[in-house]
């Protein structure tokens, strides 16, 4: 059974049209688990806002594969990683780059530029305004 640390970001109960209820737990990145046992929701609801344990199983149904929860158990040994905070920063500074592309390549070629040559030239300012925003970021001691 596979198992992940994740930030819960929102648990919801949704009524199913035979009148059962389904809880859905959404984490931090967008994936949903489902669950329909009330033990687990009300763990999950204890964990809303928080990290915590989960554990789920994933069964094909169709073309559809529903992602279920097994068990929730809060985590407060471990510190967040802001993982979605560095992927945010990494797709400004390449958005950053890829529009300054003109002036990095010193105006518009007259002939196509290699995949390999664009790159090797966005990728060290790319570099640069992501650690200008990581440093912005960063607490001042």
């Amino acid at each position: 059974m596979p198992e992940a640390v994740v930030t819960v970001a929102e648990v919801k109960g949704l009524k199913t049209a035979s009148g059962n209820t389904r809880f859905v737990l959404r984490d931090g990145a967008g994936r949903e688990y489902t669950t329909f046992r009330e033990e687990i929701a009300r763990a999950a609801l204890e964990a809303n806002g928080k990290r915590a344990r989960i554990s789920f199983h994933e069964q094909q149904r169709g073309r559809f594969t529903n992602v279920y929860l097994d068990s929730v158990e809060p985590v407060d040994d471990e510190p967040p990683v802001d993982t979605a905070g560095d992927e945010a920063i990494e797709e400004v500074a390449w958005k950053t780059a890829v529009d300054a592309a003109p002036w990095l390549l010193g105006g518009e070629p007259e002939e196509p530029v290699s995949p390999d040559e664009l790159f090797e030239r966005l990728q060290p300012f790319k570099e640069r305004v992501a650690e200008d925003i990581r440093s912005d970021a960063e607490p001042e001691s």
